[in-house]
């Protein structure tokens, strides 16, 4: 693109959480000091069913230290594997929280598994804003361009600006692979397709991943380029075609374990980051369906 909001080259500041392997970022204009938080983590203890907000305050400190101003926070998708600390942050520094339009879906398919309250909105009304494909968000000086990139779920989204992609769970570093696609509302044909749409940019863009799970021998990283992932990853590089990616994928998907925090974050994250309505002695519940998935 040739457009100065396109070309300008922004701040990004990536933020790991070992507990959950989640990588949060804020994106800047550097001049404007105009910020987007993506994907904040909510910490959680599944063993107590107790929060603390560790993660979403390191991401506090760093936005009052740079002097920025929060205007989004950015959802890639209703994660299966951390909680959202999105609501609470649009309580402490602000900011309009966004997600695809598609989050209708996904609230469709847990509304039922978890049986939600009867006045659950299925209309994504939890959200400040709904995106829809091509969508142009301003950032200051920048633009951030909202990409539907289903597959995981039906509600996956990648933000590009300038020549960076953040891509939710779409790819993992070169060396982990993808996504997997066996939660409800999932598919690995279209996985594949918005897989090959972000290889589809030029070579030197940089992807920044949602999550990193690294083999042994080295540490967590979460950026990598077109170039590397087609040449490297495991599952999808160049040469691997369709129908052995969806093979793979399946089998791959067929072997994995359910993730140890699905059964609470849906139902966190399908809200915005909000908790469950109290019940009449004050206390907010998650539910736990049994012999269901």
């Amino acid at each position: 693109r040739t457009d100065k909001k396109f070309t300008m080259a922004p701040l990004i500041e990536g933020f790991y959480d070992p507990a959950t392997g989640t990588i949060s970022y804020v994106l800047a204009d550097k001049i404007g000091g105009v910020a987007a938080i993506i994907d904040p983590v909510l910490d959680y203890d599944p063993k107590s069913g107790r929060t603390q907000t560790t993660s979403a305050d390191r991401l506090i400190d760093y936005v009052k230290k740079q002097q920025l101003t929060v205007n989004w926070l950015l959802e890639t998708h209703a994660h299966a594997d951390h909680l959202s600390a999105a609501h609470y942050l649009r309580e402490r520094v602000g900011g309009n929280i966004a997600i695809s339009e598609k989050i209708v879906e996904v609230q469709g398919i847990f509304k039922r598994i978890f049986n939600l309250e009867h006045n659950f909105s299925l209309d994504g009304s939890q959200f400040d804003h709904l995106l829809t494909d091509g969508e142009n968000l301003e950032l200051g000086a920048l633009t951030v361009q909202a990409l539907q990139v289903p597959g995981h779920t039906p509600a996956d989204m990648a933000f590009q600006v300038a020549d960076a992609i953040f891509l939710g769970d779409t790819l993992f570093m070169p060396d982990v692979g993808t996504a997997r696609c066996d939660f409800p509302g999932g598919d690995a044909l279209q996985l594949y397709h918005s897989i090959r749409k972000i290889l589809s940019f030029p070579a030197e863009t940089r992807l920044y991943v949602c999550h990193d799970y690294p083999p042994a021998g080295r540490g967590p990283q979460w950026k990598s380029s077109v170039a590397e992932q087609r040449a490297a990853n495991i599952h999808v590089h160049d040469g691997n075609d369709l129908a052995t990616f969806v093979a793979l994928r399946q089998a791959r998907d067929k072997t994995l374990a359910v993730p140890v925090l699905l059964l609470p974050s849906i139902q966190i994250n399908i809200r915005a980051g909000e908790f469950p309505p109290a019940e009449d002695n004050g206390v907010c519940y998650l539910k736990i369906p049994l012999n269901h998935l």
